[in-house]
């Protein structure tokens, strides 16, 4: 079975189009949609973090999973690049996602 070919993308930056920094990235999930919410974390005390959210992006169920794909190939990639990643545990959730 052939591949279908790429098509040639021409990338064009609206007059919305604005570059920000997120450490913090929360996943809400439903039956139509992933939805992305983007913001700054900082550490207020040993016991409190402050998350400041600045943006909200939903996107389509097939493209949550191509997002996957192109991030795990490029953290692989760094990885290889830099040396591996590692995450704060006490930043891991401890009970189910819902």
């Amino acid at each position: 079975m052939n591949q279908p070919q790429q098509p040639n993308v021409k990338l064009i930056n609206s007059a919305e189009y604005r570059e920000n920094y997120a450490n913090s990235v929360q996943v809400r999930v439903s039956v139509w949609d992933f939805f992305l919410v983007f913001g700054t974390l900082q550490q207020q005390s040993e016991t409190e973090v402050e998350i400041s959210n600045f943006q909200g992006i939903y996107v389509s169920p097939q493209q949550a999973k191509a997002l996957l794909s192109i991030l795990q190939q490029n953290v692989a990639q760094y990885e290889n690049a830099f040396g591996g990643i590692t995450l704060d545990p006490r930043m891991t959730p401890a009970g189910p996602i819902h």
